[in-house]
């Protein structure tokens, strides 16, 4: 292979054996997959999802070797890795690796699960070509930098790569020939910001796509198809076109021992991350203080500029969905109800009461938390109250970070209470199924994962 960093993140993720992860590495996987799942269920009766399916079901066949979560269907690996990659963003849970400001599980588990099921996988194989293309799509986002999140959807750009890595080590792709996905993967990768003005669709089909294209260019690859060999690199590649600020070395950067997947945070409340820290620090402030919602007269939140770029053009959300990327929304939840989930988004994103909340919050740049980002997502809040006191909180790793994760217990209880928003399943059959969900990496054959 000609020694570029494309080529030796290509060797990588084709070499990559279940020993050569740590066991530590292979127990977050499993706690990432068993999260991914609660999203993927969530899913099942948004309209974009219920679209998407539906356009499967019409373009698909009927039945299949891989399946589709939200109905417990079953179509082509194709069509199942599209539906649930679909479902798998709509809900605004699923995890997210900081420094790369990306969502591998939306992206990997529809591909790897899809494949998986195709061919026959062990669940241990599953498991560590899901790490593969967890370490590639971080290491492509964190590549990509800064510049890139301004204007493209990382999860949809690089998880195009990172879903072509986990089918690809699955397919057991040379490094040859998985430099070759990278390629067929890289030319497809797309999906913009712009949809956030106008409250469309776009997010869910943006992780739709990246995993069906991520697939599709490794079943491509492995059919002798060729793809450009430094799509990533290259003087008309990715960076080339969609970045002012990459840095190559950032691709190969401790590759076989620093374990980027480890590092990958669960999504505590029901919104995008860059509302998390804000959230925290709030209700930091409102506990520590015994403030209610009507106490308060100003929020000033005190964050980075990628939180200024992808929630300052949400005013005034129009749907739940666009809900979940308006700062004020986000807190207002947060003051008038103690959290902000699925249900407080559904059913109160357009009260008097968080309305009224949600524009007595602003967002202000500032330089400690701009200078930490993207490494760290600090949050820190200035809230005066009507009475003129003024309170100030701060949170170095909000909830769900590597340093203040979530506990297994703690993730049951989230995806259960996934699962009955989205009524594909009951709290009886998640129990039944959880000693199945964690032990998958035993499994002779991944099999299907819903009765």
């Amino acid at each position: 292979m000609t020694p570029h960093t494309s080529g030796e993140l290509a060797a990588f993720a084709a070499g990559l054996n279940h020993t050569d992860v740590p066991p530590a590495v292979m127990a977050r996987m499993e706690d990432l997959f068993v999260d991914w799942l609660g999203s993927a269920l969530a899913g099942r009766f948004a309209a974009p999802v219920q679209t998407i399916a539906a356009f499967a079901r019409r373009m698909g066949p009927s039945e299949g070797t891989s399946e589709i979560l939200i109905d417990r269907s079953s179509s082509s690996p194709l069509f199942a890795a599209l539906v649930n990659g679909a479902s798998s963003h709509v809900a605004e849970q699923d995890d997210v690796h900081n420094g790369s400001v990306f969502h591998p599980a939306a992206v990997v588990f529809p591909a790897a699960l899809a494949v998986a099921q195709d061919i026959g996988a062990s669940g241990r194989e599953f498991l560590a070509a899901s790490v593969a293309g967890y370490e590639v799509g971080i290491r492509v986002g964190e590549f990509l930098g800064r510049s890139h999140y301004k204007v493209f959807h990382t999860t949809g750009t690089a998880g195009t790569l990172a879903a072509a890595a986990a089918a690809g080590r699955l397919l057991k792709l040379s490094p040859e020939v998985m430099l070759d996905a990278f390629g067929s993967a890289g030319t497809q990768a797309a999906g913009l910001w712009e949809f956030l003005r106008d409250a469309a669709d776009s997010k869910p089909l943006h992780t739709a796509k990246a995993a069906a294209n991520g697939l599709i260019a490794a079943y491509l690859a492995k059919d002798g198809f060729t793809g450009a060999r430094q799509v990533l690199e290259g003087a008309r590649g990715m960076a080339a076109g969609m970045s002012s600020d990459a840095d190559p070395a950032k691709l190969t950067n401790g590759l076989g021992t620093r374990w980027a997947t480890a590092e990958t945070s669960f999504k505590y409340h029901a919104s995008c991350r860059h509302t998390h820290p804000a959230a925290d620090a709030l209700l930091k402030a409102m506990r520590e203080n015994g403030l209610e919602a009507g106490d308060v007269e100003t929020v000033v939140t005190h964050v980075h500029q990628g939180a200024i770029d992808v929630l300052g053009p949400v005013t005034h959300p129009a749907t739940v969905h666009q809900a979940k990327f308006s700062m004020g929304t986000t807190l207002g939840l947060i003051a008038v109800h103690g959290k902000a989930g699925m249900v407080e988004f559904d059913q109160g994103f357009h009260s008097p009461e968080v309305i009224d909340f949600r524009d007595r919050v602003r967002m202000e740049l500032d330089p400690e938390v701009d200078g930490a980002y993207p490494a760290r997502w600090i949050g820190k809040a200035t809230v005066s109250t009507r009475d003129g006191r003024v309170f100030q909180a701060r949170v170095d790793e909000p909830k769900g970070d590597p340093g203040n994760t979530l506990s297994r217990s703690e993730i049951e209880a989230k995806v259960v209470g996934l699962a009955l928003y989205g009524k594909a399943a009951g709290e009886a059959e998640m129990q039944r199924l959880f000693p199945r969900l964690w032990s998958v990496g035993e499994r002779n054959a991944i099999g299907r994962l819903m009765d």
